[in-house]
């Protein structure tokens, strides 16, 4: 019996000084954040802080603080009609540590490939920091050819790459992405809108480069599970003069298709 009761006293007291443990290195405050960033993440749409605060239980003045820091660091976005939103900061961020070193390492053997079967250049392209920037690029095989340097950054509305990532962006994303694009306008024509529209239906944008007379800009999208595009596969196909068999625009596009493909699946044979 005293044993019994020795043991039953110590186990309580270890649960007693396991739950002192916890509260003190407890953060409120970040739990607070993390709670409305983990809810938000899983809306499409924006809402209230009053229904911010109902889903997490808790009374609007509770988050008001929390919330306003979390807009003013630009993890979270104001709408004009007083709803929240995530931003893309988290998503920018991640491409600072290790997955976007995954994807460059997983796309090489993929871009290779490709380049020696189009015979053209091929680079991966993400939003960052207001821009467009190269994170992965092959030269195409041969002599000479025409490529772009990783780490170039170009303007979101300017190129192939940006348009599909336009395209495949969720509504919310893709106003953020205007927002924070260096020295554009936010609100798209209706031209440019019905671009997208299309780019989206048919899954890819051919346009002539906006920089480089002769060159046409290829990208197709990098999908997630959501279908939404974390990257752009592109190429700057240029013709050869030299070469009989070089392959066409359409050739090439197809070939994007199964190189992005095959990049998604992990697949070695494209």
């Amino acid at each position: 019996m005293l044993t019994n009761a020795l043991r039953e006293e110590g186990m309580a007291r270890n649960k007693a000084e396991a739950e002192a443990n916890e509260d003190r290195y407890r953060a409120p405050a970040l739990d607070k954040g993390l709670d409305i960033l983990e809810h938000l993440a899983g809306l499409e749409e924006g809402i209230s802080q009053a229904e911010i605060a109902a889903a997490l239980d808790r009374k609007p003045n509770e988050i008001y603080r929390m919330l306003d820091r979390l807009v003013k660091r630009g993890y979270v976005v104001r709408t004009s009609v007083d709803q929240y939103q995530l931003s893309l900061k988290l998503f920018e961020l991640t491409h600072r540590h290790s997955p976007m070193r995954r994807l460059v390492v997983q796309s090489m053997p993929h871009l290779r490939q490709f380049a020696e079967a189009a015979q053209q250049g091929g680079h991966i392209a993400l939003f960052e920091r207001g821009g467009l920037t190269a994170i992965a690029q092959v030269d195409a095989p041969g002599y000479w050819g025409f490529g772009i340097r990783v780490g170039a950054r170009f303007a979101l509305r300017d190129s192939s790459s940006g348009h599909v990532l336009l395209a495949f962006a969720s509504p919310q994303d893709r106003q953020f992405m205007l927002e924070q694009s260096e020295g554009e306008e936010t609100a798209l024509s209706a031209e440019m809108q019905d671009n997208l529209t299309r780019i989206r239906e048919q899954g890819y944008e051919i346009m002539p480069s906006q920089q480089v007379e002769g060159v046409y800009n290829i990208a197709v999208p990098l999908l997630n599970s959501g279908g939404q595009a974390i990257a752009a596969l592109a190429c700057p196909w240029v013709k050869h003069l030299d070469h009989m068999n070089n392959p066409s625009r359409e050739a090439v596009l197809e070939l994007l298709f199964r190189t992005a493909e095959s990049i998604r699946s992990g697949n070695t044979d494209t």
